[in-house]
């Protein structure tokens, strides 16, 4: 919490500010301006260009009110929607006007983009201590740096991080929750993080040496193992004399997330009053039940500091008004407001440290990694782009970072996901990104040798022609005869809707031994690719997922390259044709 603070504030940016992100709050979008202001005052008698604030000398005076605010699922978007630099404005604003504000965030905070991977999430941890964060729960993607990184970052943190579910051997690692006294009240806060956490970020993060699970996060199947950690949670802390009980969750709504999504741990639960939400990057306000039949506020603020969530806490009304702030426009808060104050100078000062580390030389080629052919080139000279229609060393390098980091059996990369060569010589952070500069992530299926097989067919079937689908592979290879018209069927959007006649692909070895389409394999891919449909993959649809979006693309390339291999790109990938597991035959 920060009271009284003395600070000259921007008064038109923020009006401006604020006017941008109306609404009524009442389903999921933004109160209007004066909602912030005077959430008790009709809106033409407060809007002005220029809102009351104290001067430069005076302490404001504290007006009895709270605000709580939170964010979640910021994913490293520090300079996206409205910015650290705009959400340090509006906490500004609001302090200025006299309220007492608490500022939390709901996970997956340090995770999502360069600057994140380069800093293995200290950047943004450094930022969330300058804007004050009084609370911070874990969400999945924090784990992505492994347990030890994160332990050392929550060290490092001036907030506290709080979690009722997170346990070590049996034993929780952080407290379940806190209860704050502000503006004299008692109001309490419990964290849950979705016990889907252990497949979505890195498993073995979860274990120790010998592979068993020494972490844990209430997993049982009936879910009520995590109802029941939530209540024992929210039970204490109205035992400690708490007047309202919010719940920091990481939750979300997705069915695959059940049964420990949102509704159902409100269902299963007694006493709480708001759930602030994340993991699902959604921005719905819901007013659902509990057990006892009294109603609970579910609200969430999507990603990347699209949505900032709010909840007013007054000395008349208590709860009187809890949504979404919402920012849609294309150019962030900041920018297009020009807002400049201390996060503002920060954030692009991490930003400028982050491009300059991108020149940094991190490893070393023995070889050239090509997404061209090394020799034809088209009749007006330009290179011929292999990657997307034979395979290249550079797909067999990225395939085979996929398959080691991930531990699967086999891995598949689309060859429209590689975008870059890397240079023989030195190798900067940079040049590794360009390589992969989308942010897709990891993920790992359980898949049949039959599916594996029609993901194969769908990938050969404009062979020898382009195709941003065609799959570069790792564990496995096959044999694509091009003088086979493809028997693949495509539907509404070009996805593959069956497979009927002569295949394409034969001599499918994994393993160095015959594919078996009835037997059960490991598969390692993007998930654009085996999650969402990218290229109109559908061979993947239904599998059960082992490890949900796991690790950035572009950081598992890094740590492929810099610890698998010791910074050093060897020999074996001299050849830029590849080393023979994608062998063509009938006409060229």
């Amino acid at each position: 919490m920060r009271r009284n603070i003395c600070i000259v504030l921007l008064g038109v940016a923020l009006a401006l500010l604020l006017a941008a992100c109306g609404g009524d709050g009442k389903n999921g979008s933004a109160p209007t301006p004066t909602a912030v202001i005077e959430p008790d005052t009709e809106p033409a008698a407060t809007v002005s260009a220029t809102p009351a604030a104290p001067s430069p000398t005076e302490a404001p005076v504290p007006n009895g009110d709270i605000v709580i605010l939170f964010t979640s699922d910021v994913h490293c978007g520090i300079d996206r929607g409205f910015g650290y630099a705009g959400l340090a404005q509006i906490r500004d604003e609001l302090e200025g006007q006299g309220y007492t504000t608490i500022l939390v965030d709901d996970g997956d905070a340090i995770q999502g983009e360069t600057i994140g991977t380069l800093t293995k999430g200290e950047a943004i941890l450094s930022l969330m201590n300058d804007l004050e964060y009084d609370l911070a729960l874990p969400g999945n993607h924090e784990f992505d740096y492994g347990m030890d990184r994160f332990l050392e970052l929550t060290k490092k943190a001036n907030f506290k991080y709080i979690c009722c579910n997170f346990k070590k051997n049996g034993e929780l690692v952080f407290e379940p929750y806190v209860v704050l006294e502000v503006a004299g009240k008692k109001v309490a806060f419990v964290g849950v993080t979705t016990p889907t956490t252990i497949t979505s970020s890195t498993p073995e993060y979860f274990q120790n040496e010998k592979g068993e699970y020494i972490y844990s996060f209430c997993a049982d199947d009936s879910g009520e193992a995590l109802y029941k950690a939530v209540q024992d949670a929210v039970d204490s802390a109205r035992g400690e004399g708490a007047e309202y009980v919010y719940v920091m969750g990481h939750c979300g709504d997705e069915a695959a997330c059940s049964p420990w999504t949102y509704a159902e741990i409100i269902a299963n639960t007694s006493g709480i009053d708001v759930f602030f939400d994340g993991h699902s990057h959604d921005m719905e306000r819901v007013v659902m039940k509990n057990r006892d039949g009294r109603e609970v506020i579910r609200v969430a603020c999507g990603t990347e500091l699209e949505g900032i969530g709010y909840s007013f806490l007054t000395a008349k009304d208590g709860i009187s008004d809890t949504g979404c702030w919402t920012w849609k426009n294309e150019m962030s808060a900041p920018e297009l407001l020009g807002i400049r104050n201390k996060l503002d100078r920060l954030v692009k000062e991490t930003l400028e440290e982050v491009s300059a580390q991108l020149s940094k030389v991190v490893a070393h080629s023995a070889v050239k990694l090509t997404i061209y052919d090394p020799v034809a080139v088209t009749d007006d000279g330009n290179p011929i782009r292999m990657v997307r229609r034979a395979e290249t060393n550079i797909g067999d390098f990225c395939a085979d970072a996929i398959r080691s980091i991930s531990g699967a059996d086999v891995a598949i990369m689309n060859g429209g996901g590689i975008r870059k060569n890397l240079p023989q010589g030195d190798i900067t952070y940079g040049d590794i990104i360009n390589v992969f500069p989308f942010g897709n992530q990891l993920c790992v299926l359980d898949v049949t040798g039959q599916q594996i097989l029609d993901a194969l067919e769908w990938s050969a079937r404009f062979a020898p022609d382009e195709f941003g689908g065609f799959l570069q592979v790792s564990g496995m290879t096959l044999e694509i005869d091009v003088s086979v018209p493809t028997p693949c069927k495509a539907g509404e959007n070009d996805v593959c809707i069956g497979i009927e006649g002569k295949r394409r692909v034969s001599n499918v070895m994994i393993g160095g031994k015959p594919l078996d389409p009835a037997a059960h394999y490991t598969l390692a891919g993007m998930n654009y690719t085996i999650i969402k449909r990218g290229d109109g993959y559908t061979a993947f649809d239904g599998c059960k997922v082992l490890q949900d979006c796991v690790k950035l693309d572009n950081q598992l390339l890094i740590d492929y390259i810099v610890d698998t291999l010791g910074g050093e790109i060897g020999e074996e990938y001299a050849d830029p044709c590849g080393q023979g597991r994608i062998v063509f035959a009938g006409e060229e």
